[in-house]
């Protein structure tokens, strides 16, 4: 019976660490990703070219990847913008911030802040349904 017991308890303590493992999973999941936005004026197109040619380098390890680097804007409404876009989609706003305050981004930026006129900010996307 002793025996019953410890097995028991045992298999418990196992169906509750599994239950919290997949709750927190779960919650990782459900973060929404983010999107890195950037709205250049290229100032010094040769100083630019070191960070053109790096930036993609810097963000692979945290999930980031394109998903607009430069290409035609078009005009539905309005004026279109004249300045370039560049949109990069991580998996959330922790990993965008993670590599933006990361070395060697932060090495990077500098090139890119010498070299062009900048507006840069961060946007919450939407989670899938």
């Amino acid at each position: 019976m002793k025996h019953f017991k410890v097995n028991f308890l045992a298999m418990a303590g196992l169906v509750f660490v599994a239950a919290s493992c997949g709750r927190l999973m779960a919650a990782e999941a459900k973060s929404p990703p983010a999107y890195y936005v950037a709205e250049f004026e290229i100032t010094d197109p040769e100083g630019m070219r070191p960070y053109s040619a790096q930036v993609e380098s810097t963000f692979k390890p945290y999930g980031g990847h394109f998903i607009v680097r430069g290409g035609k804007i078009i005009s539905l409404e309005g004026v279109a913008p004249q300045r370039r876009r560049v949109v990069i989609e991580f998996p959330s706003v922790n990993n965008a911030q993670a590599w933006y305050n990361s070395a060697e981004y932060t090495a990077l930026r500098t090139i890119r802040q010498r070299s062009a006129k900048t507006d840069v900010y961060l946007i919450e996307g939407a989670l899938a349904p």
